[in-house]
């Protein structure tokens, strides 16, 4: 058991909370494959043994609808965003992830508040006021980086749905064509969590190998994290 540790203050009434399960992070870029390896690592964690639960951006109960009803009018403000999405991880944070640290789940999270940073920062957000944003989250035990060049997020990406007016930039760049928006916008996506790299101590692993190798990387990780965790043996027997 450990106690949960935070960026900032973290959550009223859950800085003493003790915690026998594990965080783990997914992060990377849009087409970069995180929700693929989340997949990936939780079927592989459960056939071993493991509880594991998975969450995810605009999943909460509380701010999803909220988010996606304010997206699609192509509006929403900066900052608005920036505190849309916190909502939305505050609420996961409370209802879910820490729960299900505290019952000793394996918690694996497609994206985290770097991300948010990160989408914010390059829209013109201040840094210390982001930091104090997302003081209450929990320090995860590993954050896994998919790093990738933005030429190889292209075909992927247009192979699997298609360019999105958020995750294209186009709501702030200017551009008037979806192809030279998403470049530009992923290239500074991609300085930004590269910035963030050294200070929120991430795990940068080469995403542009294919998902079998990228998968084989991240088990060795994923291993070295929940070491001490014990699997279920009526599970591994099976």
């Amino acid at each position: 058991m450990s106690k949960l540790r935070f960026y900032g203050k973290g959550l009223p009434g859950a800085q003493d909370t003790e915690v026998g399960g594990k965080l783990i992070v997914l992060e990377g870029p849009d087409g970069v494959g995180r929700s693929t390896q989340v997949a990936l690592l939780r079927e592989w964690l459960e056939s071993s043994g493991y509880a594991v639960y998975s969450s995810g951006f605009k999943r909460s109960e509380l701010a999803s609808r909220g988010i996606e009803s304010a997206k699609q009018g192509h509006t929403m403000g900066n900052l608005t965003m920036a505190l849309f999405y916190a909502a939305d991880f505050a609420d996961r944070l409370e209802r879910e992830i820490i729960p299900m640290l505290k019952a000793g789940f394996v918690v694996l999270t497609d994206r985290y508040i770097y991300s948010m940073m990160a989408r914010a920062r390059v829209r013109g957000a201040d840094i210390a006021w982001l930091r104090s944003l997302t003081g209450f989250a929990v320090v995860p035990d590993k954050v896994l980086y998919l790093r990738a060049e933005v030429d190889q997020l292209l075909p992927r990406l247009m192979a699997a749905r298609g360019f999105d007016f958020w995750e294209s930039g186009m709501d702030y760049l200017g551009c008037s064509d979806y192809y030279a928006s998403f470049r530009e916008h992923q290239s500074r996506m991609r300085q930004s969590l590269d910035e963030m790299s050294t200070e929120y101590a991430f795990q940068t692993i080469d995403a542009s190998q294919s998902i079998e190798g990228v998968f084989t990387v991240l088990k060795a990780e994923v291993l070295e994290v929940i070491k001490d965790l014990k699997p279920d043996p009526a599970v591994t027997q099976k």
